[in-house]
């Protein structure tokens, strides 16, 4: 019973997790592998941010329980933030699971996993659920292992867990606790063993990253704190790019828009949330800044990089959004000239205070201005990509494409493109001609004459 697939739900925070797992669990002696038919444990790392993302996990969950019927011996598991938000309750729906770990109890799966093995091999009933939702201090200091592949380019980092900012909307402080950073020499060995194994990119994560360290340590000649943590990593050898997410439109102060500018590695791609672009919804939102604010943020950035790509969160439907509300959100839309965007239909969470708001709106209106949205953004997109067309960019080479024909890397804007490469050229930074866009990718050839050749 040592065969673990691990199927991920949600954002790269969970991606990170999922990551850290499946390195303990190797460790500790387990097998990971990418086929969940080929299993003995199956754990599903879970996300709460909408409701059908819940649903989506516990009705995978739901039909795993039929194999547990067949397979007496498998072993089902919940973890992450749907664990966390519901608890001990999914046992209601899912009687059958066997393991159910939050979000500050990651670490403690191979141990948990462990004792379950013993009982199947001892033939001892496992008896009651496992469930562990408990807070733990220091829980963030124990995502810091990885399971890289071999000749993986990129990594994820993570530096800040939890979240204090309490948007009415949001259940994220109630699944990941109050914010906790890592000590920042961690984070800064973390990224050199990374570099030393061969990595180029690391994207640094948090639930608000740019708050990283601000009750941890002072500001220093008016830099703050996460702009102290990507001076030391842009100071490491051998990466190439820096990345993060997700940030609050609060964090962009002076010294983070001003490090654009002078921290080459820092790669010119901003995800900014903007969620509304209604000063009065935003203030029921609990989001402290104003439309006007964040597009002066986005105009600082665009000033120190013209180049500059963005992507954002916003929110449709969000209970009293009239007309007037919404024409606002799509007028700032607009004219922050998004590269990409999600964009969400608003999604009552149980145990927010957006959940009791009056005025819910209608789920045909909350289409039909998500609709009009989508169809903003792929406008954007495809201009922006257009413009591309015959420039040369700068593209990290990550490894052979889903066909396994061609191959695949990112530019420093984050968009993906798609280009016939040699295997030597894997973790290389290459100069890629442009040829054809989609909305999306990017497509073209090597403009060094041979650059393509087999080493």
């Amino acid at each position: 019973m040592n065969r673990v697939h691990i199927k991920t739900y949600g954002c790269q925070m969970n991606e990170r997790d999922s990551e850290a797992v499946a390195a303990m669990l190797r460790a500790r002696g387990y097998r990971i592998v990418a086929d969940e038919n080929d299993c003995d444990v199956l754990l599903l790392n879970t996300c709460s941010v909408r409701d059908a993302a819940e649903q989506k996990a516990i009705g995978k969950a739901g039909y795993l329980a039929v194999r547990k019927k067949k397979q007496p011996d498998f072993v089902l598991g919940i973890l992450g933030c749907m664990a966390q938000n519901r608890g001990a309750a999914l046992l209601d729906q899912l009687p059958d699971v066997d393991l159910i770990v939050g979000t500050q109890k990651f670490h403690q799966v191979p141990g948990y996993l462990d004792n379950l093995r013993a009982a199947r091999e001892a033939g001892t009933p496992i008896g009651e659920t496992i469930v562990d939702i408990g807070e733990e201090a220091g829980s963030q200091n124990t995502i810091k292992d990885h399971a890289l592949e071999e000749k993986q380019v990129s990594a994820f980092v993570s530096i800040q867990q939890g979240c204090n900012m309490d948007c009415s909307f949001c259940i994220v402080p109630k699944t990941r606790g109050d914010e906790r950073s890592r000590p920042m020499d961690e984070i800064v060995a973390e990224c050199r063993a990374l570099a030393e194994r061969g990595v180029r990119e690391i994207t640094l994560l948090g639930q608000i990253v740019t708050s990283y360290g601000r009750r941890d340590y002072a500001h220093t000649d008016g830099v703050t704190p996460f702009v102290q943590l990507l001076e030391r990593v842009h100071a490491i050898d051998g990466l190439a790019r820096i990345r993060f997410t997700s940030p609050h439109p609060r964090g962009f102060k002076d010294d983070l828009v001003a490090a654009y500018g002078r921290l080459e590695k820092l790669c010119g791609y901003v995800h900014l949330p903007m969620q509304s672009g209604s000063n009065r919804l935003l203030r029921a939102m609990n989001r402290p800044y104003t439309r006007e604010r964040y597009r002066e943020i986005v105009d600082a950035l665009r000033a120190v990089r013209p180049d500059m790509y963005f992507s954002t969160d916003v929110i449709v439907g969000f209970p009293g959004e009239a007309e007037a509300d919404f024409e606002d959100t799509r007028a700032l839309f607009e004219a922050c000239d998004f590269d990409m965007a999600y964009i969400f239909k608003y999604s009552i969470r149980t145990g927010t205070p957006a959940a009791t708001m009056a005025e819910q709106v209608a789920e045909d209106v909350k289409e039909q201005r998500n609709q009009i949205l989508l169809d903003v953004l792929q406008k954007n997109s495809l201009r922006r990509t257009a413009k591309l067309i015959g420039s040369i960019e700068e593209v990290l080479v990550d490894g052979p494409d889903k066909t396994g024909a061609r191959f695949t890397g990112r530019t420093r804007g984050n968009r993906v493109c798609i280009f016939d490469a040699a295997p030597r050229l894997v973790g290389q930074l290459v100069p890629l001609r442009i040829e054809r866009a989609s909305v999306s990718t990017l497509y073209g050839e090597l403009a060094l004459r041979g650059i393509t050749d087999a080493a």
